[in-house]
C-alpha cells in the first residue's frame, strides 16, 4: 500500500471521532454489548487505593458521551479490567465486572449501581494476589476465568458465586485470559508462552508460541472469536503484534511491525474475522486487514488514527461495530471506523 493511500485513510476530521474527557487518567474501559444502552463503563488509574468506575451513555445520532453521575462509583485500586455480560445471557439488566484485588460483579440500574459479588481466588487467604485481567465466556456466560500474578487461572461459576476450578497455568506471573470455545480458554505469561487449555483435560495444556527471546513477556491475549484459529499477542516493550494460527504452533503466521513504540492493546474487529485494531506508546491506532498470504514486505495498516499522547487501550464495540473506543491520558475516544 503507497504511502499516499494510506494518508487518505488517516482519522483526522471531527465526524470520525468523539471524545470524553474525564476529571482523571483512564485505564480500563468497557463497551456493553446491550444495543439498548449504548454503555460505556471507564476505570481511573490513579496510584492509590481509591480509585473511580463511570459509567457514560453515548448516543451515536447526536455523538454525544455523556456521564451521568448517578452511576459513578467508588473503586478499591484502578481496574486492571472492565467488560460488561455478553448479551448471549439473555438477562435485561447491565452487569459489569472488574478486577483488581479481587473479581467484583455490579448491577447497572438505571439510576443506581449496586455490587452484587466479590470473589477471592485465594483459597487459603482472606488476601489474594492481584488480578492481571479477566475475560467473560460469551457462550456460557456463568463462567469468568481470572489471572493473576501467583501463576493461576481461576475459573469461576458466577452464577454460584463459586470456583470451578483453578489451575497453575504458567510458570510465571500470567498477565491475560481469553475464551476460545465454551471450555476452551488460552492465557499468556512472563514466562513467555502462549498456552491451550481445555476443561475437560484440566491435566495438560498446549504451547502453542513462545518469546523469541526467552523469558519476554507476553502482555495481552486475544482470540478471534470469528475464526477461534487465530489469536494475537503482544510481547512486552515490543513494537509488533504477532498472528498466531492455532493448526500451525510455534511459528506465527504475520507479524505486524510498523509501530514505532510499544504495542500497548489489540482488539479483533467484532464481525471480521480479518481485521485487528492495535494501539500503542506512538500514540496511533492501526487498523489491519490480514491478507491470505504476506508479502515479502510485511503488511501494512489500512487505516492509522493519531492520538494526543501514548494510547493504553483499546475496545471494538460489539454493538456498534463501526466504533472502536481508545484511552490515552483523560481521554476516551470513539474512532469511527
Amino acid at each position: 500500500m503507497e504511502n499516499s493511500t494510506l494518508e487518505s485513510h488517516h482519522l483526522r476530521s471531527s465526524e470520525h471521532f468523539v471524545t470524553y474527557d474525564s476529571p482523571y487518567p483512564l485505564y480500563a474501559v468497557a463497551l456493553s454489548p446491550s444495543a439498548a444502552h449504548h454503555r460505556i463503563a471507564v476505570g481511573s488509574f490513579i496510584e492509590e487505593y481509591a480509585n473511580h468506575v463511570d459509567i457514560l451513555s453515548f448516543d451515536d445520532d447526536t455523538l454525544a458521551i455523556r456521564p451521568n453521575p448517578a452511576l459513578s462509583f467508588d473503586h478499591t485500586y484502578p481496574a486492571t479490567k472492565l467488560m460488561f455480560r455478553p448479551s448471549s445471557a439473555g438477562k435485561s439488566a447491565d452487569v459489569l465486572a472488574s478486577s483488581g484485588e479481587y473479581l467484583r460483579l455490579w448491577e447497572v440500574r438505571d439510576s443506581s449501581v449496586e455490587q452484587l459479588s466479590v470473589l477471592n481466588n485465594s483459597k487459603t487467604s482472606e488476601f489474594c494476589a492481584p488480578l492481571t485481567s479477566f475475560d467473560w465466556n460469551e457462550v456460557e456466560p456463568r463462567r469468568i476465568g481470572t489471572s493473576s500474578i501467583d501463576t493461576t487461572c481461576t475459573i469461576w461459576d458466577v452464577e454460584k458465586g463459586v470456583i470451578e476450578t483453578q489451575l497453575i497455568a504458567h510458570d510465571k506471573e500470567v498477565y491475560d485470559i481469553a475464551w476460545g470455545e465454551a471450555g476452551v480458554f488460552a492465557s499468556v505469561s512472563a514466562d513467555g508462552s502462549v498456552r491451550i487449555f481445555d476443561l475437560r483435560d484440566k491435566e495438560h495444556s498446549t504451547i502453542i508460541y513462545e518469546s523469541p527471546q526467552p523469558d519476554t513477556p507476553l502482555l495481552r491475549l486475544a482470540w478471534n472469536k470469528q475464526d477461534l484459529r487465530y489469536m494475537a499477542t503482544i510481547l512486552m516493550d515490543c513494537n509488533k503484534v504477532v498472528i498466531l494460527d492455532i493448526r500451525s504452533p510455534t511459528m506465527p503466521v504475520a507479524e505486524l511491525e510498523r509501530h514505532r513504540a510499544s504495542v500497548n492493546a489489540i482488539a479483533w474487529a467484532p464481525q471480521s474475522c480479518r481485521h485487528i485494531c492495535s494501539a500503542s506508546d506512538d500514540t496511533q491506532a492501526l487498523i489491519w486487514e490480514l491478507p491470505t498470504v504476506a508479502g515479502p514486505n510485511g503488511i501494512d495498516p489500512m487505516t492509522m488514527y493519531s492520538a494526543g499522547s501514548e494510547i493504553n487501550q483499546l475496545q471494538w464495540s460489539a454493538a456498534l461495530p463501526d466504533w472502536i473506543a481508545i484511552a490515552f491520558s483523560t481521554k476516551l475516544q470513539l474512532l469511527k471506523v
